[in-house]
C-alpha cells in the first residue's frame, strides 16, 4: 500500500498531546510494515528525526495550514493533487481533520469533541470551522478511532454515527517513564523551585484545563499551611487567558506559582517524578496522557471526576469535584498530608499505567487501516 499520512503536528521540540500520539504510533507502524511506502505529509519543514524508517516519504505541502482557510486549502485541494500523484491507496489523519474531496479510503483520529460541548474555548475561526466541518469529517472516514471509550460514546452520540465504526485504541506510555532516585529529584527541584517541594500540572496551558481553579485551590491550600510548596506549571502560554492572568495578580503567593515554559521531552520523567502530586483537573479531556505518565513515575495524581478520567485512572487516583475549589484545595491537603493514601495511590497508580502500551496503540491503529484498506477493494 501507499499510505498518506496527516503530520502537520509533528514538530520538533513542540509536541503535545495528538503530536505524541502521532510520533509514538507511526514510528512503531512505519518499521513494523516495510512492505509499505508510507508518504508523510508536513505542511512546513519538518525534522528529520519524524522520517521514522526507510520506507518513509517526507513531503512539504503548501500552504502552511495554521488558519480555518488555509486548513480548507491543504486538505481539500493540495492533498488531493498529491493523493493522485503518489497512487495514495489509504490516507490516515491522526488530528481528526480529512480531505473532502477525495474517494479514496480515509481513516481519522478524534481524540475529543471539547470543541463542542464547551464552545466558548475555542473561540472565533477556528471553533466555528471545528463545529461546522468534524461532524462532516466524522461521516466521510470510512473508520474512526478515538482514545477513550467516554469518547467513542460521545462521537456516537453527538454525530449519530454507528459506534461499530468507532474503535478505540488507548495513547500508551514510554518505557523511559519511571520513579527515580532522590538524589535525581534533588537535582530537579534545584534547576525549577531552588530545592524546595512542587506539585505539578503539565500539559497545554487552556482553559478547559481549569488553570483558574488550579491557582485558586493551591491559594487556599498555603493560606491554610504553612509550607514552601512551589506549584510548577510546566507548558507554553498559548491560550492564556485574561481571567487566568487577573487570578494570578490577585495571589498572594503568586510568587510561588513557578512556569517552566516548553518542557524538553528528555526532562519529562524527571519532573514527574520529583513531584509530590499531579493536578489534573480537567473539565473535559479525551484521555490525559500527563495523568499515565505521572502514575508510571511513581507519583501520586489528583484528577478531576469528570469525562474520561475515572476510566482511564479507575482507582489510581484521588478524584475531585473540577468546579469546586474546596474540594480541590482540601482533596489536595489529602494527596499531601496522609502518607498512607499517598502511597496506595503510587502502588495502583505504577500498576494501572503497565495497562497502556504504545505497541498496543500501533497495533490497533495498523489493524484499522489494513481492514479498512482491504474492505474498500
Amino acid at each position: 500500500m501507499n499510505i498518506g499520512v496527516n503530520t502537520r503536528l509533528l514538530l520538533k521540540d513542540k509536541l503535545e498531546g495528538i503530536g505524541r500520539f502521532t510520533a509514538e504510533s507511526l514510528a512503531r507502524i512505519c518499521n513494523s510494515h516495510p512492505e509499505h511506502t508510507f508518504f508523510f505529509f508536513f505542511d512546513r519543514a519538518y525534522d528529520a528525526s519524524f522520517v521514522f524508517a526507510e520506507n518513509v516519504i517526507p513531503i512539504v505541502v503548501s500552504p502552511q495550514a495554521r488558519h480555518p482557510i488555509l486548513w480548507k486549502i491543504w486538505f481539500d485541494w493540495s492533498l488531493p493533487r498529491l493523493f493522485k500523484k503518489h497512487q495514495i491507496d489509504i490516507f490516515f489523519s491522526p488530528e481528526g481533520y480529512l480531505s473532502k474531496r477525495t474517494s479514496i479510503p480515509q481513516v481519522n483520529v478524534i481524540h475529543d469533541l471539547n470543541f463542542v460541548h464547551q464552545p466558548k474555548d475555542v473561540p472565533g475561526w477556528a471553533g466555528r470551522y471545528l463545529r461546522t466541518e468534524f461532524p462532516l469529517f466524522a461521516k466521510k472516514a470510512k473508520h474512526i478511532l478515538t482514545v477513550s471509550n467516554y469518547s467513542k460514546q460521545d462521537l456516537a452520540k453527538t454525530y449519530k454515527l454507528d459506534p461499530a465504526k468507532i474503535a478505540i485504541c488507548y495513547n500508551g506510555v514510554g518505557d523511559h517513564f519511571s520513579p527515580k532516585s532522590e538524589e535525581i529529584k534533588q537535582n530537579l527541584r534545584s534547576k525549577y523551585t531552588d530545592g524546595h517541594t512542587y506539585i505539578l500540572y503539565l500539559g497545554a496551558i487552556h482553559p478547559r484545563k481549569n488553570i483558574t481553579r488550579m491557582l485558586q485551590a493551591f491559594e487556599k491550600f498555603k493560606t491554610q499551611n504553612q509550607s514552601s510548596l512551589k506549584f510548577l506549571i510546566a507548558g507554553k502560554k498559548m491560550w492564556w487567558t485574561d481571567e487566568m492572568e487577573a487570578q494570578l495578580k490577585t495571589m498572594n503567593f503568586a510568587s510561588d506559582v513557578i512556569f517552566t515554559g516548553h518542557v524538553p521531552q528528555t526532562e519529562l520523567p524527571e519532573i514527574y517524578s520529583a513531584a509530590e502530586c499531579l493536578v489534573y483537573i480537567s473539565y473535559f479531556e479525551g484521555f490525559g496522557i500527563p495523568m499515565i505518565e505521572s502514575m508510571k513515575s511513581g507519583t501520586p495524581v489528583l484528577a478531576s471526576s469528570t469525562s474520561c478520567l475515572p476510566e482511564i485512572a479507575e482507582n489510581a487516583a484521588l478524584f475531585v469535584d473540577p468546579y469546586s475549589v474546596d474540594d480541590i484545595s482540601k482533596k489536595l491537603h489529602i494527596i499531601l498530608t496522609d502518607k498512607g493514601i499517598s502511597q496506595s495511590l503510587v502502588e495502583k497508580g505504577l500498576q494501572r499505567a503497565s495497562y497502556f502500551t504504545w505497541d498496543r496503540t500501533a497495533e490497533i491503529i495498523w489493524d484499522t487501516i489494513e481492514n479498512t484498506y482491504a474492505r474498500s477493494l
